[in-house]
């Protein structure tokens, strides 16, 4: 005779048939969700650009006649060709670079011009013309976009940080495009222990370490909180509120007595398995206008190297970590293939076991591409400065300057020793002076050369291990 099922057994049986299947919630914890994409001061609205969210390739465009902007898939409708290699026409209107055809703001072709007027309107009349488009929508200084079925964008709010609606605060705003999982990066900005340690010298100090005592004050499907009394630096801060809004928006929340309220505000976007979009916010609302003006005196450019090196104090070894626990088992055996014995741990295991529980991951069944070497991890220039508006313009002009404080430097000598041999200066300081109009060229553009290099590559050589 069968044994018969305790109360136990029956109701882990329950909850087990009522867990949704794995593409159920992948649809509704991942793909019916808002994405953020870019910083809206970055983007040029004269142009269409391309992103990839969920392995989906979408071409990015101003629509003038609305003044939105638009998503739709990277792919032209006639031969197939990505969009985003295209323009804006005199009409504002998304243009194909292969044939010229061009689409509205509703993704509904308006003109062909290999065709008369008459094949021209059944050729646009006809649904197969036009282009899949997804929702798009604005918020705290942000483009996000939907990721999955139009129709269902209304019913879901946008992932915004609720303080930040207050006024009063001054944003700095950086992104990268990492080569890591959006779960792996969200682990890693959750984890307030690590920062004495990976961030020493930058954002950290190894004497700053203590115990974290920390608790999860609210979990659930749609993310979890917590609350670290304590705080940083040994209490000496204020204590810390952390956030977790599934899938893909985490913050921490501060307040540094005397100093300023302050936010660590992380997008984890996802685009393909390894890979994903940091949208990184730093909101303050300061007790002093003083550091306000400060922060405001530093060019956005000066502002994200100092974010890229920080940034690689850890990406230089995420990338292998989230490997080793991909091998070990991934969320699923989260708590097996690693220690964790203090509470330290709490941010880390809420993210994994909201995974386990409800979400699943964002490629589930997907593995991840193969190691990189150190070049391409610590690559900068496409997965930032290209992007971003403030860095691309300082490149250019960093490239257009050096070559001439060069020229600089060569011909400044030779009109020293004119002038020499001519006014017979030989014993005058001003030849001193001379000399030292020469060098000034050279070392200013051996630093112009540094914040090139900066923009394009870092080192892979963390300030951490200098000491």
């Amino acid at each position: 005779m069968a044994p018969s099922s305790t109360p136990v057994d029956s109701a882990a049986s329950a909850l087990l048939s009522a867990a949704p299947e794995p593409d159920q919630r992948w649809q509704e914890h991942w793909l019916q969700r808002w994405y953020a994409v870019a910083v809206l001061q970055d983007l040029d609205p004269a142009a269409p650009w391309r992103f990839t969210l969920l392995e989906q390739d979408l071409v990015l465009w101003f629509d003038r006649a609305a003044g939105q902007w638009r998503a739709f898939a990277d792919v032209c409708p006639h031969r197939l060709v990505p969009l985003s290699e295209g323009r804006i026409n005199a009409n504002g209107e998304l243009e194909c670079p292969y044939h010229g055809w061009s689409f509205d703001g509703s993704g509904a072709c308006t003109t062909v011009p290999q065709a008369d007027p008459a094949a021209t309107a059944a050729a646009c009349a006809s649904p197969r013309s036009r282009c899949r488009s997804h929702a798009t929508a604005t918020g705290q200084g942000l483009l996000f976009v939907f990721a999955g079925d139009p129709e269902r964008a209304d019913a879901v709010p946008l992932p915004l940080v609720p303080v930040l609606e207050e006024p009063g605060w001054l944003v700095q705003d950086t992104f990268r495009d990492l080569p890591m999982d959006a779960l792996t990066l969200l682990e890693n900005v959750l984890d307030v222990s690590h920062v004495p340690f990976t961030h020493h010298l930058t954002v950290g100090r190894r004497e700053n370490a203590a115990p974290v005592v920390a608790e999860l004050t609210g979990f659930g499907s749609e993310g979890f909180s917590a609350l670290w009394p304590e705080g940083p630096r040994r209490g000496k801060l204020g204590s810390q509120a952390t956030t977790f809004t599934a899938p893909a928006l985490m913050w921490h929340d501060l307040t540094a007595r005397g100093l300023a309220r302050l936010l660590t505000v992380v997008y984890a976007t996802p685009i393909r398995p390894g890979e994903c979009r940091l949208i990184a916010r730093f909101p303050f609302q300061f007790a002093s206008r003083w550091p306000r003006l400060l922060l405001g005196l530093r060019p956005r450019w000066l502002q994200h190297l100092a974010n890229h090196t920080v940034l690689e104090d850890d990406q230089v070894f995420l990338h292998w970590q989230e490997r080793a626990l991909a091998t070990s088992g991934g969320s699923e055996r989260f708590e097996q293939a690693c220690f964790l014995p203090s509470s330290a741990d709490v941010y880390v295991s809420g993210l994994h076991r909201w995974v386990r529980e409800h979400g699943g991951g964002p490629f589930p069944g997907r593995p991840l591409p193969p190691r990189l070497s150190l070049p391409p991890l610590m690559e900068r220039f496409e997965a930032h400065t290209r992007h971003c508006r403030s860095c691309r313009l300082a490149h250019r002009r960093l490239q257009t300057w050096r070559p001439r404080l060069l020229l600089l430097a060569a011909v400044l000598p030779v009109l020293v020793l004119a002038l020499a041999l001519l006014g017979g200066w030989w014993q005058s300081p001003l030849v001193l002076g001379a000399v030292v109009a020469v060098l000034l060229p050279l070392l200013v553009e051996r630093q112009l050369g540094r914040w090139q290099r900066g923009l394009e590559q870092g080192s892979g050589q963390p300030p951490r291990n200098r000491l």
